[in-house]
Formats: C-alpha cells, sequence, structure tokens
C-alpha cells in the first residue's frame, strides 16, 4: 500500500478512535452508577486509554492498540446496552403519568389525562382525568411551537379539534425525575425516559405562554379530517407502547419532533427528512415550505399573527383559552369550512 493511503488511513482510524473515546468518556460520566469522584475517575482513565491508542497508532504498536480498543469499546457497548430506562421513580408531578388510550369503533377513552390549574412554576394543583371521545368528530390539526431557548430551538405540541370547538393537546416530553432538570447533552446518554402527555391546551400549552413566558405560536395546519383522525390514532398507538416499554429521551435521535415526524409518517404523511426536523426551531419554515401552513401571507408575516402571548396573557387561562389563542391565526385553505 502506498505510504501516502496508509497515513491516511491511520488518519481515519485515529479521528474514529479520537470520537469514540469522547462518547465513551461522557457515557462513564452521565451513566456509571458510581458517585460523582467514581465516575470523574472512570471517564479520565478511559481518556488516557483513549489517547494511548492514538498515539500507539503512529507506531508498531498500532494492530496490538487498535484490537485492544476494539475489546474494550466492545465490553463498553454490553455494558451501555444493558442500560434500561426505569419504569417507576420519583417523577416531577407534570409527567408523572403516561397516558394510554382504549378504542372502540369511534369511542376513544384516554385515562390519565392531564388538567392542571397553574399558578407558577411550583405552584399549581394537580388533577388526572379520564376523557372519552368520538374520533369521528376529530376536524382540525394544530402546531404549537414553544420556544424556550431562542429562535433555533422549539418545544413542538400537536392539538386536535373536533367538533364543537373541544381541543385535545399531545406533548412529548423528558420525563425528568423531581429532583432533576433538562439538560440536552445528559439526554444524549440515558439520562431520561420519554414521556407522552395528552392534556387540555390551558394546561400545556398555558404553562409554557402565561406561566414561563416562553415564545409560543400557533400554525393553522393543512390537513383533512381523515389525515388528523389517523395522526391521533398513531399518537394513543405510540403512548400505550410506551406505557408497556419505557425508552429513552435522546435530544438529537429521540426527541418532541423526531417522535412526531416518525408518527406522521406511519399516519401516511409524507415528510421527507430534513435538518430542520432537527433544529426544530424551523419548522414553520419547513411547514410552510411543504405548503402545510396558509400560505396567501409571507411566513414573517405569518410568525408574527401566530404568536399567543398577548392573546393568551389577556385570556388569563380561563375556559375560553383555546379560541382565544386562535384569533386572527388564518387556517389553510383546506380547512376552511367551521
Amino acid at each position: 500500500m502506498p505510504r501516502l493511503m496508509v497515513k491516511i488511513l491511520i488518519f481515519a482510524v485515529a479521528l474514529m478512535v479520537a470520537a469514540l473515546t469522547a462518547w465513551c468518556a461522557l457515557a462513564l460520566w452521565y451513566r456509571l452508577p458510581l458517585p460523582e469522584a467514581g465516575r470523574a475517575i472512570a471517564a479520565g482513565v478511559f481518556l488516557i486509554f483513549g489517547l494511548f491508542t492514538v498515539a500507539a497508532l503512529a507506531s508498531r504498536l498500532r494492530l496490538k492498540a487498535i484490537l485492544s480498543f476494539a475489546v474494550v469499546f466492545a465490553l463498553m457497548l454490553f455494558w451501555w446496552n444493558s442500560i434500561k430506562p426505569e419504569a417507576n421513580a420519583a417523577w416531577a408531578p407534570d409527567v408523572a403519568r403516561q397516558v394510554t388510550g382504549i378504542i372502540a369503533g369511534n369511542s376513544l377513552t384516554l385515562t390519565d389525562v392531564r388538567d392542571f390549574e397553574w399558578r407558577s412554576n411550583s405552584d399549581f394543583t394537580e388533577r388526572w382525568t379520564t376523557r372519552t371521545f368520538d374520533v369521528s368528530k376529530v376536524k382540525t390539526v394544530d402546531l404549537f411551537m414553544s420556544y424556550w431557548a431562542g429562535p433555533k430551538i422549539a418545544h413542538v405540541i400537536f392539538s386536535f379539534g373536533f367538533e364543537g370547538g373541544e381541543q385535545l393537546a399531545w406533548s412529548i416530553e423528558v420525563r425528568h425525575k423531581a429532583s432533576g432538570g433538562f439538560s440536552p447533552l445528559a439526554d444524549l446518554f440515558k439520562n431520561d425516559p420519554l414521556v407522552i402527555v395528552a392534556a387540555d391546551e390551558r394546561d400545556v400549552v398555558g404553562v409554557r405562554s402565561n406561566v414561563r413566558g416562553e415564545d409560543v405560536q400557533i400554525y393553522r395546519l393543512r390537513a383533512s379530517p381523515e389525515q388528523a383522525r389517523k395522526l391521533l390514532l398513531e399518537y394513543v398507538a405510540e403512548a400505550n407502547a410506551l406505557a408497556q416499554a419505557p425508552q429513552f429521551y435522546n435530544s438529537i435521535t429521540t426527541n418532541c419532533t423526531t417522535t412526531v415526524a416518525k408518527l406522521m409518517r406511519v399516519a401516511g404523511d409524507n415528510v421527507p427528512f430534513d435538518w430542520r426536523l432537527i433544529v426544530n426551531g424551523y419548522l414553520p419554515d419547513y411547514a410552510y415550505d411543504r405548503g402545510a401552513v396558509d400560505t396567501s401571507i409571507p411566513l414573517s408575516q405569518l410568525r408574527e399573527i401566530s404568536k399567543i402571548g398577548e392573546r393568551a396573557q389577556a385570556d388569563g387561562l380561563s375556559p375560553a383559552f383555546s379560541k382565544a389563542i386562535r384569533v386572527g391565526v388564518p387556517i389553510p385553505a383546506a380547512n376552511a369550512t367551521p
């Protein structure tokens, strides 16, 4: 093999070993069941081992170094795959229960629908309900974007509208413990499970707009009643599956946006991969480009109209919250009929 090719190959292997070393060190730091000092030592030892492997690639020890690293990495993967989500823990109250549903004909009965009354992040009345819906009366689906960390990252909520004006919102969230919090980096390393919450809009949307002060926007989607019903039933199926077999939340691969995209594909919608499904703050741009929202006005104007902050604060989480936050928000032509 020409010397140049050997050097290129060694360089590529060095980059791979360095990347795998960083991942393993972080995995040990976040998930090894030891006190902080023990986790720090384990992560540090692996970093040194990885650096030694990279250095050895330039010597006659390269084959032994690569083999040793491969064996240790295989052991790491075995340990990693043995880590399963907790089914029961001291969860934070707002994610303490996983909604489940039973379908009989057109009748959908949901258990553990969240209906909290929020006064502040720490002051609220906890309430979980069982509700029955007629899925034949699902007419619309709307997209909520709640921007909590600037314009690039948002939380995604889908809400289904029924005849008569009732709304049922679905939110895919991190199931963190009462003593914990949300960490995008930690949640890349099996830190918290996934939970699907079904709730009243004045709960799951209102807590973000009125209590936490997030920039919440609503986009009415161009979806037929049949498409809306299929997506709703996929949410129910996913929630039931999650109740039986918990999954970990992952900030990149299994989050509020990627899971929704998967559900929409299963429901029969064409959702081609796009970088805006990862950097989800730009999801409205993606929906606009695909004609899934009203395109009769520029996106910049639609985005301003879609901001619910002032309307939500004026309403004050009343029973008319869902109606109030939709005032003035354009409905795509296919959904224009009340």
